[in-house]
């Protein structure tokens, strides 16, 4: 009786651990972009993860952020939400938010953040 007492006390503790990549990755850190398709991706784009199933982050030319509610390694970002600015960057921010928005897994390795799909696209971030 006492271990179930015990078990039914802790199931709401052990039901809260966050599945999602925040629960894996460096909620201090912000991931830098620094290869998109194995090419060197010399614009600044980051990723970070702050809280439970929010992502965040900042693009070439504007910041960005979206929810995150699939369980890790799955990587699906909610709408993203960005300000507007324009900057001589456009073109590799397109190409940063195209990228992203097509990533369906993650994988967090120590200070490296690599976000790829089935069709072979991949994004290394690493954390600064």
């Amino acid at each position: 009786m006492t271990r179930l007492l015990l078990m039914t006390a802790l199931l709401p503790i052990l039901g809260c651990a966050d599945e999602t990549i925040s629960g894996y990755a460096d909620p201090t850190a912000v991931y830098k972009l620094v290869t998109l398709d194995n090419a060197a991706f010399t614009a600044e784009a980051t990723i970070s993860f702050p809280e439970e199933g929010h992502i965040a982050g900042s693009g070439p030319c504007n910041r960005w952020s979206a929810n995150q509610a699939v369980p890790y390694p799955w990587f699906e970002p909610g709408p993203v939400l960005s300000t507007k600015r324009a900057c001589p960057a456009l073109a590799e921010e397109g190409a940063f938010f195209a990228a992203l928005a097509e990533m369906t897994l993650a994988e967090v390795q120590g200070s490296v953040l690599i976000l790829s799909n089935d069709a072979g696209r991949e994004m290394v971030f690493e954390a600064r």
